[in-house]
């Protein structure tokens, strides 16, 4: 991917679930509502303080994510879709069971 993402802003590219079954039926496609957590992609520097110093961010590159259903914009680069939003709007970082990063 060739686009850097500014200031305190990351791209995230969503993970797909796995199929949706309610009572043994299978939802279409059309029907499921888009995941809500992602792969971190790339970030920017970080957030611009009043005082002209940059505070880095806490996610990085790889970082698997939670966010709010409606956050961020989609955008598309190179056929693929992305979700750009400002670190704020993520709500979490999804660790494993042995207390690392995922």
């Amino acid at each position: 991917m060739n686009v850097r993402p500014l200031h305190d802003r990351v791209i995230l590219q969503r993970l797909e679930e796995d199929e949706q079954r309610i009572g043994g039926i299978i939802i279409p496609d059309s029907a499921k509502e888009k995941p809500q957590h992602g792969k971190v992609i790339a970030v920017g520097k970080g957030k611009l303080e009043k005082d002209g110093k940059v505070t880095p961010l806490d996610v990085k590159a790889g970082d698997t994510v939670l966010f709010g259903k409606y956050a961020g914009q989609e955008i598309k680069v190179d056929g693929q879709e992305y979700l750009i939003m400002r670190e704020e709007e993520i709500l979490g970082v999804i660790e494993g069971k042995d207390g690392k990063k995922k």
